[in-house]
């Protein structure tokens, strides 16, 4: 609960945490990877404001891929350096062809549309359909609370 809303932005963050609680550091950075071990927290990481970094064009990509491939291209797009995450989510057929998310981000939408196209590329023929969701305002983030 002392982490869950963001480490303290101090050069030492687990030593002041520590502190808080009357631990040691070297313990409080061993439970902390003990969770992440067991599964009870997903990473550690920082959460950048896309927006304030002069990222204004972000877009979440929606793919038609064969489902047989999702990990693979998952995978490969989430690791190209203007995707923050990418993800499977199923189909909601009719409606809803799309089963790999990725979000795409760049200075404004054409860049967005340019970072895309190399996503298709990347994709080649198993590239079904895709389209781009822009967003249009940014979402207070923050993950699930204990």
């Amino acid at each position: 609960m002392a982490t869950q809303g963001g480490l303290p932005l101090v050069p030492r963050p687990y030593a002041q945490i520590a502190r808080q609680l009357g631990a040691a550091p070297d313990e409080v950075m061993q439970r902390l990877q003990r969770m992440l071990d067991r599964g009870v927290i997903r990473r550690i990481g920082a959460v950048p404001n896309h927006y304030s970094l002069g990222f204004r064009g972000n877009g979440m990509s929606v793919w038609d891929v064969p489902d047989e491939k999702i990990r693979k291209y998952g995978r490969k797009i989430g690791n190209l350096d203007f995707v923050s995450h990418a993800y499977h989510r199923p189909r909601q057929l009719p409606e809803w062809r799309y089963n790999l998310f990725a979000m795409v981000h760049g200075r404004n939408r054409d860049e967005v549309l340019v970072k895309v196209a190399l996503i298709a590329d990347l994709l080649g023929e198993d590239n079904r359909v895709h389209e781009v969701l822009f967003s249009t305002r940014i979402l207070k983030k923050t993950g699930l609370r204990i």
